[in-house]
């Protein structure tokens, strides 16, 4: 027999009234199922039990006053008698309930992490009775970035009653801060870049024109306008669909309890989509460069008053070299720092020599290495390498070192963190609490647009598969599915594994890259810059990696995204009729090479 006593209730608090009992004698419960419903002056609250098995005895009645240690309810688990010590007594006690909301006496009813780190549970997992909620929902979406809004849509889709909550703007960073308005000023470059180095050559006489100059308000301008279409647009599907949507910024009272606007809302299911935020270095003097204007992240540089004459560029990722080419491309002296042996250092060698030597040729772009940055000074930044010190100075330095996640509002309900601070959740988007899913950055698995998109679409039909709605599929992400592109010029996308990659894991394999010099439309472009490499197993010729670099690359890679999902080999890849004249031709072309050991047009 397992006796429950009344534990701690915190915030100095021992003793509480019961607001309703929610089991009777006989029935049959199981482990973490409610008891009863305890009312304080600062919190009501569900009161798990600790063990399953039948209920044997229940020695309280509504409306009772019961303080910490008193014997609640027993519980028929098959044991000899045994008691549970209150709260108060256990160290890493939580707010409420008869046992410590631990994974000692409830475990975790979500996954088992993904990520191998050490998890860090916020305390009080603890469902909360409010009797002031404005509206129930089936599921509450907070964010609606392209995770966030696809999400909903997609339970609405299913049947479900959906609430969309955003502090800021719908399509999150993506439409308005990140990739939409990052391609559009792109495009920008791309055709001012054309026209002044490549008129002569596509037989475009320029001599008796002005010289070409860019409008960079007109610039801003068009920029603003497709983020203003897209995210519209958001806003039309979400309405369209049949999902409520509230301006505000959210945070959990409980995982079931979603206070916005000073008003509380109900959900069955909650799915985080908060997003990420630039991060930044806590150096000497860059809190004083943000201040100043000359420190600004990825966000600001989308909104510069002009072209500045000269950048830095703190970071050689992918942020950074996107940006770098951007403004070299307009006229711009762009240095890069990174701390790294190499930029872009996550992609193939391959590709990461090529493109270091096109930034630099081509857009004479100025790239120190293994350099570690130590403080910023007026306009310049200081940074060391090989223990010398050196000093670049410009107008603006774009501090480009990646992104951390928002989780504030939800820091207080008993989630389970990684050490990033980032929401531990499965290949479902499940968290450690039930009904709790988290998708896209702030999960900080891959931080991309499309793998948000697929998260939300996932984890909706996880939630309607759960209540049993018709349409729903059991569906769960692959990481190792996930395609990466760069919009830089050239281009890159990959998917899979590098050669490196491979060679580290003693795996074996088989290569082949084939260049877009050797391919009639990208001669007709006058674009020829890059190749695509293809890596596959050598016995069954399954694709162990794709790499691309060049014109249009992030439209090709979707050929081998979707080659893995059919579980297809290159065989098929070779057998593939490739258009002519297309840039796809250097797939079909590598593939054959591979297959039969031969190239035909090389």
């Amino acid at each position: 027999m397992f006796k429950v006593k009344f534990a701690d209730i915190g915030e100095g608090l021992t003793e509480g009234k019961v607001a309703e009992v929610l089991v009777k004698l006989g029935q049959e419960i199981k482990e973490g199922d409610a008891l009863f419903f305890v009312e304080t002056d600062k919190v009501n609250s569900e009161i798990p039990a600790p063990v399953g098995g039948k209920i044997a005895n229940i020695l309280i009645s509504e409306g009772q006053e019961i303080k910490v240690g008193d014997v609640v309810i027993e519980i028929d688990d098959g044991s000899a008698t045994t008691e549970a010590a209150p709260v108060a007594e256990e160290e890493n006690a939580s707010v409420v309930g008869s046992t410590p909301v631990s994974n000692d006496l409830i475990p975790s009813r979500g996954p088992a992490p993904t990520q191998s780190v050490a998890a860090q549970a916020a305390p009080a997992p603890v469902a909360t009775k409010h009797t002031d909620i404005e509206e129930s929902f089936d599921v509450i979406v907070v964010g609606a970035g392209i995770g966030g809004y696809v999400s909903a849509i997609k339970t609405a889709q299913l049947g479900l009653k959906t609430l969309i909550i955003e502090k800021q703007y719908y399509g999150g960073v993506c439409l308005n801060v990140g990739c939409i308005p990052t391609k559009s000023l792109l495009r920008t470059a791309k055709v001012f870049e054309d026209i002044v180095h490549k008129a002569a050559n596509l037989g475009i006489d320029m001599k008796t024109k002005d010289t070409p100059s860019i409008n960079w308000d007109k610039a801003l301008e068009r920029k603003d306008g497709v983020v203003n279409k897209l995210t519209g647009g958001v806003k039309v599907l979400l309405t369209k669909n049949g999902v409520k949507q509230i301006i505000g910024e959210a945070s959990a009272l409980d995982k079931n309890t979603i206070s916005v606007n000073g008003k509380k809302y109900h959900c069955d299911n909650l799915i985080i989509a908060s997003g990420s935020v630039p991060n930044e270095l806590p150096l000497p003097g860059f809190a004083e460069g943000r201040d100043s204007g000359f420190l600004i992240d990825s966000t600001k540089i989308l909104s510069l008053p002009k072209i500045p004459k000269t950048l830095t560029v703190i970071g050689g990722g992918v942020i950074g070299i996107e940006f770098g080419c951007l403004f070299a491309a307009l006229g711009t002296k762009v240095t890069v720092i990174e701390g790294a042996p190499k930029i872009l250092p996550m992609l193939d060698q391959d590709v990461t020599a090529l493109m270091t030597k096109t930034l630099k040729e081509k857009y004479k772009i100025e790239i120190f290495t293994n350099a570690k940055v130590k403080e910023v000074k007026g306009k310049s930044v200081v940074f060391e390498i090989d223990g010398k010190e050196q000093t670049v100075k410009s107008d603006y330095c774009l501090e480009s070192i990646g992104r951390k996640t928002v989780t504030k509002g939800f820091d207080g309900i008993g989630l389970e963190l990684s050490e990033r601070k980032s929401i531990i959740a499965n290949d479902y988007g499940e968290t450690n609490l039930d009904g709790v899913y988290a998708i896209g950055d702030v999960t900080s698995k891959i931080m991309l647009a499309h793998v948000a998109s697929h998260a939300g679409i996932v984890t909706a039909n996880r939630i309607a598969l759960k209540a049993n709605k018709p349409g729903a599929e059991d569906i769960k992400m692959d990481y190792s599915k996930i395609p990466s592109c760069i919009y830089s010029h050239p281009e890159i996308a990959m998917i899979g594994k590098t050669e490196q990659q491979l060679k580290a894991e003693g795996v074996e394999y088989k290569t082949f890259k084939f260049p877009f010099a050797a391919i009639g439309k990208a001669l007709a472009d006058d674009d020829t810059t890059g190749f695509v490499k293809i890596i596959c197993e050598p016995k069954y010729k399954t694709l162990l990696g794709a790499h691309i670099i060049g014109n249009r690359a992030t439209d090709m890679i979707s050929e081998f995204t979707t080659l893995i999902e059919c579980e297809g080999t290159i065989t098929e890849l070779a057998r593939a009729i490739h258009p002519h004249p297309t840039m796809s031709e250097a797939i079909g072309e590598a593939a054959e090479a591979l297959e039969s050991g031969k190239s035909l047009n090389l």
